[in-house]
This record gives structure tokens, C-alpha cells and sequence, in this order.
């Protein structure tokens, strides 16, 4: 594997947790964590958290920034 190959890998693997770690910390500043259609499940000393609201947002977001970004 070429240098350049692998050094270009690292720099968008970067690039990527940086995004990541952003959107992360917008969704603690906003107060995201709970939003309609989120799937709380409680019984006992168990809780199962399945956030689709939150899933759906980023798969949409993410969706128009990347084809934003990949356009030709």
C-alpha cells in the first residue's frame, strides 16, 4: 500500500471524528437526546433506549451533506 494512499486515509478518518465529535457536542448543547419517535422501554432495573428520532435526523442531515459534498 502506497504512503499517500494510507496517509489519505488517516486525514478523512480525522476529518470524520472531527465531524463526529462536533455533531455530538450539538446534540448535547441542543438538548437532542429526546426527541418524537424515540423508544424509551423500562421494566424493572432495565431501560432500553432505541433513539430513531435522533437516527432519522443524522440519516437526513448526513444524506443532504453528502450529496452536497459528492455532487457532480
Amino acid at each position: 500500500m502506497n504512503l499517500g494512499v494510507l496517509a489519505r486515509v488517516a486525514i478523512v478518518a480525522g476529518v470524520v471524528l472531527l465531524v463526529l465529535g462536533v455533531v455530538l457536542l450539538l446534540v448535547d448543547h441542543f438538548g437532542l437526546r429526546r426527541l418524537p419517535g424515540d423508544i424509551v422501554w423500562e421494566r424493572g432495573p432495565v431501560r432500553v433506549y432505541v433513539p430513531l428520532g435522533l437516527m432519522l435526523l443524522l440519516s437526513l442531515i448526513l444524506t443532504l451533506l453528502l450529496n452536497l459534498i459528492f455532487r457532480r
